[in-house]
């Protein structure tokens, strides 16, 4: 059975009524967390929203006021899921997000046409594809792809889409002798009905499920961005149709204006001018890391040469890491002295070391973990690791400093 929207991919709104309501569940995730949101599964005498199938992301849209989250085929049936249960033989009135769809649209058929020139003019079939929500991606039965390949394929696919060539759709009947010529990677177990043909004339006639346009025109323009190493010597070519490039191109150009403001330099010098700015970072970081190790050998000295250090040393310093602190505690002599030292942001994450007497350490080490709720472990005299937050160092240091009072008095 073919659906409104596959007979008429250009319609948005559509007039049908309810033939089932079904309490369901939609498991969806929302900001990186899993969620199960509770509804209803609505079948409807027809419907133009398309759904998932093919490759190809269902649509988004409306029955009545009602938002549709998803929908899917279960056989001859789509499968709409809303959060508000409709009445049976209700008469209602659907609508598809249509920039949703003929986005969708520009994709799919553009990936037919980069699929049937791929193979016609390099013999590299293509296995798989995915519809990306930014991008979308061929994947290839081939190792690699030259530049010049990717070049002269694009070039091929624009010049079809200048051509103004007919996409049209056949209904044929599974014993039709018509359907061992089409291209096809075969049908769901669960399919009923005729085969449904796309076909762009004088290139490519494909079984597909899926909504197209009408004329390669309709894709405006298609831009290949490249490869990527697919799995098992296969190559992934990474491609944008339509309102994609137009949107791409928008992007780029607001990012060139945001560098040429920020480098001082034309488009043509941006990649001159970050190159000598990592240059220059690197050389501050190392004069930076350098003047770090000589004013930890420096503090690790005042310490040593004061006679009222006592037996507790405690420090915090907004810059420097693991090597700053463990220089600091390697020159003062921890068999003798507990040394506390952190460095990082004085309310937010850091880095913490304990040195000191074996025994105190190993003591101490855990009470200064759950304190800094950080993650760490301890061995030869040294507790150290990551603090989710210093904001209670003070309480650290408290403990610690009465720790040792009470080890001085008990000598």
């Amino acid at each position: 059975m073919a659906f409104q929207c596959q007979r008429d991919c250009y319609m948005k709104e559509f007039v049908t009524s309810v033939v089932s309501c079904c309490p369901a569940e939609l498991k969806q995730e929302v900001n990186g967390r899993k969620e199960t949101l509770k509804g209803f599964n609505v079948v409807l005498q027809d419907t133009v929203l398309f759904p998932e199938g093919g490759g190809q992301p269902d649509d988004h849209g409306l029955i009545g006021e009602g938002p549709v989250l998803r929908v899917t085929r279960q056989g001859p049936d789509a499968v709409h899921f809303v959060t508000s249960p409709l009445e049976v033989g209700q008469e209602v009135r659907v609508k598809v997000d249509w920039e949703r769809r003929f986005d969708h649209m520009q994709q799919h058929s553009g990936q037919h046409l980069i699929t049937a020139l791929a193979d016609m003019m390099f013999g590299y079939k293509t296995t798989s594809w995915d519809l990306g929500r930014h991008r979308s991606t061929i994947e290839l039965d081939t190792a690699s792809m030259k530049a010049a390949q990717i070049q002269e394929l694009e070039e091929a696919v624009n010049e079809k889409i200048r051509a103004q060539i007919p996409v049209n759709v056949q209904l044929l009947s599974l014993n039709d002798p018509a359907v061992e010529k089409v291209r096809s990677r075969g049908l769901p177990d669960d399919h009923a009905g005729p085969i449904r043909i796309i076909d762009i004339e004088g290139v490519d006639a494909n079984m597909c499920c899926g909504t197209h346009v009408t004329n390669l025109s309709h894709l405006q323009v298609i831009k290949l961005l490249g490869t990527e190493k697919g799995k098992k010597n296969k190559t992934n070519l990474i491609f944008l149709a339509g309102n994609r490039v137009l949107k791409y191109a928008e992007k780029s150009y607001s990012t060139e204006r945001s560098l040429v403001s920020l480098l001082k330099t034309g488009p043509d010098e941006h990649v001159e001018a970050v190159e000598k700015l990592q240059k220059s970072v690197k050389l501050f970081q190392k004069t930076n890391l350098s003047l770090l190790r000589d004013m930890a050998v420096l503090i690790a000295q005042n310490v040593k040469n004061n006679p009222e250090r006592g037996n507790f040393f405690s420090l915090h310093k907004k810059e420097g890491d693991n090597e700053f602190m463990n220089i600091i505690a390697n020159e003062i002599n921890t068999e003798e002295t507990l040394v506390f030292l952190t460095v990082g942001e004085e309310k937010g994450p850091g880095l913490f070391l304990l040195a000191g007497p074996r025994g105190q350490v190993t003591e101490l080490g855990p009470r200064i973990l759950a304190l800094l709720q950080g993650k760490g472990a301890g061995k030869n005299g040294r507790f150290q690791g990551k603090a989710n937050s210093l904001a209670r160092r003070e309480e650290v240091e408290e403990l610690l400093r009465q720790h040792c009072k009470h080890h001085s008095s008990e000598k």
